[in-house]
């Protein structure tokens, strides 16, 4: 996706439009609700999937099912962009990303069939992702490690002990 820099942070093409207003609040909160809902959809199937189905297996139908939606979304809101042209501009990106989403699959898919529970599972690996993402930031992207930050991070922490008594 193309996007363009804009006042230290970066606007999606499809936000800049004619007769759009990039701050508006609904481009601000629309991704974050569509990664909320896709989260918690997300959740229900991974720990749905069959006990008995190889975790590869179910991943196989789960991409498949993945890139044709893809490709519809791209041929209907691309633009008139040329495939051959974008799969071109192909980094390094794209294809580690592949790797760790399999991890990320794969490892959900056996975090429930060790017995982890939805309500559980997802917050205490969001308390630890926040902390590697809190320093990864800094160190990676010379995002600023404030005081609120931390003791935020801390408290997510915290919570955790509630959460696992």
């Amino acid at each position: 996706m193309s996007c363009q820099k804009t006042d230290q942070r970066t606007v999606p093409w499809h936000s800049l439009g004619p007769g759009s207003e990039e701050n508006t609040m609904i481009n601000y909160i629309w991704p974050v609700a569509l990664v909320v809902l896709s989260n918690i959809v997300y959740q229900v199937c991974a720990k749905s999937v069959p006990a008995e189905m190889n975790p590869f297996a179910s991943l196989i139908v789960t991409y498949l099912v993945g890139a044709a939606v893809s490709a519809v979304f791209f041929f209907v809101l691309g633009g008139g962009a040329k495939l051959t042209r974008e799969l071109g501009k192909t980094n390094w990106a794209p294809l580690v990303l592949g790797i760790v989403i399999v991890g990320l699959e794969v490892g959900w898919i056996y975090a429930y069939k060790a017995g982890w529970q939805v309500s559980t599972g997802f917050i205490v690996q969001s308390a630890f992702l926040a902390v590697g993402l809190l320093f990864t930031g800094f160190l990676l992207y010379r995002e600023a490690l404030t005081w609120n930050k931390v003791i935020g991070v801390v408290i997510c922490l915290i919570g955790l002990g509630f959460i696992n008594r």
